[in-house]
């Protein structure tokens, strides 16, 4: 298990990234067109620098739903390697078992 408080700043950081999406597309839209005068684009980036820093999506680390755990992580399933192993040995999700050779 992941520490709870690793867990719960990962979903502040989503929730962040949620809320000032269409804002901080806004004004990188702004920032990035050419057309406009310097200024103008310059005073988007700094609009932009005053977002929270946990605002941005990048900073969203992907972790398993079950555990938490943030490295060996499925996208598809939103599970860990652990977790999905444990899951399919107890016949848990349809159609997975485990294999050996």
């Amino acid at each position: 298990m992941a520490k709870k408080s690793a867990v719960n700043k990962n979903a502040k950081r989503r929730l962040l990234s949620q809320k000032f999406a269409g804002k901080r597309e806004s004004l990188r839209a702004v920032a990035r067109d050419r057309s406009l005068a310097p200024e103008e684009r310059f005073q988007a980036f700094v609009k932009l620098a005053k977002l929270p820093r946990n605002g941005a999506p990048v900073r969203i680390r992907n972790r398993c739903e079950l555990t938490g755990r943030p490295r060996g992580f499925y996208r598809k399933l939103r599970l860990s390697r652990i977790a999905l192993r444990e899951l399919a040995s107890t016949g848990q999700i349809p159609g997975m078992v485990k294999s050996s050779w």
